[in-house]
């Protein structure tokens, strides 16, 4: 296995793992708040699923990029992570919204969170992935 694509998977993880403690904990923390019925209480999440989930969508991301982007480069991987960061946002915050009864503005704070660890992710695979 190429020792860049397990740098760029982990440095991903790193950035993610700050920008979900960020947007979660600070930003998004009052409307989770105002409805507590609706999520898990936070000893009782899933952890390893939350691990296993997180490594599946860097390593397809991470793959993605590897395999079909051409030429690589910062502002293809900024691009890349741009259009894949909308659409994980969109599915993640607007899918959401559509099932659930959650407020419009975590919907669209999921959305753009989405689209900003995406950026964060495309810039570290054009960076270090050339």
């Amino acid at each position: 296995m190429n020792l860049r694509l397990v740098l760029a998977g982990f440095a991903i993880l790193v950035a993610w793992t700050v920008l979900d403690m960020i947007m979660h904990r600070l930003f998004l923390r009052p409307l989770y708040d105002e409805n507590p019925t609706l999520w898990r209480p936070f000893d009782r999440l899933n952890t390893p699923l939350i691990t296993a989930v997180t490594l599946i969508l860097i390593s397809i991301f991470v793959a993605t990029y590897w395999l079909l982007i051409n030429p690589k480069s910062l502002a293809t991987g900024i691009g890349f992570g741009a259009l894949l960061g909308l659409a994980l946002g969109i599915g993640s915050g607007g899918g959401t919204y559509i099932h659930m009864p959650i407020p419009q503005k975590l919907a669209l704070g999921w959305l753009a969170g989405g689209w900003i660890k995406g950026i964060a992710a495309g810039a570290i695979l054009g960076a270090i992935l050339r």
